[in-house]
């Protein structure tokens, strides 16, 4: 049986429901913290059962009879993740799974400036140290965080943002359809992925013209220093670690850690990744045009 957990997550939800166009769906089984949340899947004869990456016991009784453990990263950082990662990764060795995967990063590195991917690394090496065959899925960045940053955008038709370089923005489905390709076809990758992205990459200067030309508004880029932004963030009540989070995307970005391409996705899609202009299309608020 697959397992995949975070289920009822974004990225979650679409693999299970692309997986389901795969293999059986008395061959899935998902791991989520609320069942009642996932009763759709659970109407389309998935097995669902409680499972926490905080509450290692659950895990045992969620995992039951896996083949494979498809974990999906957590959002939190630093130890609590990594913690948590250790907590599934452990759940699924107990369970017998012949392979574990994991939702990575295309940037996973220990000396990232971008925690997140400081915490991808952690656990790559916790998986490396399990003795489980692993594949760890190297995602590109979710193209929707530019839906995010772009919010306030749309209303001043200004991006002010610290400076930044290219990142491959990578579309959610693209992804869950990606995850389920290699979940179905057990062992097409083994260790890390090649960065799973989109066909280019852009920067903020190029997401303003992109997105100008989407909304049919003009929408300039003004870059604000570091230090401005991160007070800017904190006079918004966003904690002081959060924002320290963020600004490590953009210095990492400059750094050129996000800005690789690779037409591994495409292989496994058998068609061009979707663009940064579509996503936009898709799911800037239609009030924003």
């Amino acid at each position: 049986m697959i397992i995949v957990t975070g289920a009822t997550g974004q990225l979650g939800r679409q693999i299970v429901e692309r997986l389901l166009t795969r293999v059986p769906a008395d061959r899935i089984g998902v791991s989520v913290r609320d069942p009642q949340k996932a009763q759709a899947f659970a109407d389309q004869g998935i097995r669902v059962r409680q499972g926490s990456f905080t509450d290692v016991a659950s895990l045992a009784h969620a995992f039951e009879g896996a083949s494979q453990v498809l974990i999906v990263s957590v959002d939190k950082m630093g130890e609590e993740a990594v913690r948590q990662h250790r907590a599934a990764i452990d759940g699924a060795v107990a369970a017998g799974a012949r392979r574990i995967l994991y939702t990575s990063h295309m940037g996973a590195s220990a000396s990232s400036h971008f925690q997140p991917c400081r915490d991808h690394a952690a656990t790559e090496d916790a998986l490396r140290a399990s003795g489980v065959p692993f594949t760890s899925l190297r995602n590109g960045f979710y193209a929707a965080t530019v839906v995010q940053f772009l919010g306030h955008a749309m209303r001043s038709g200004q991006i002010a943002l610290p400076a930044d370089g290219p990142v491959s923005w990578t579309a959610h489905a693209d992804l869950a359809d990606a995850a389920a390709v290699i979940l179905a076809d057990e062992g097409r990758f083994d260790g890390p992925t090649p960065p799973l992205t989109a066909a280019q990459a852009s920067a903020f200067d190029d997401i303003a013209r992109i997105a100008s030309d989407v909304t049919g508004r003009t929408i300039t880029r003004s870059t604000a220093p570091d230090d401005q932004f991160r007070q800017q963030l904190v006079g918004r009540g966003v904690p002081a670690e959060a924002a320290a989070q963020l600004l490590g995307m953009f210095a990492a970005s400059r750094a050129g850690e996000f800005a690789a391409v690779d037409p591994a996705l495409a292989t496994l899609l058998g068609r061009e990744p979707i663009t940064l202009s579509t996503v936009l299309h898709k799911q800037l608020p239609d009030d924003d045009r």
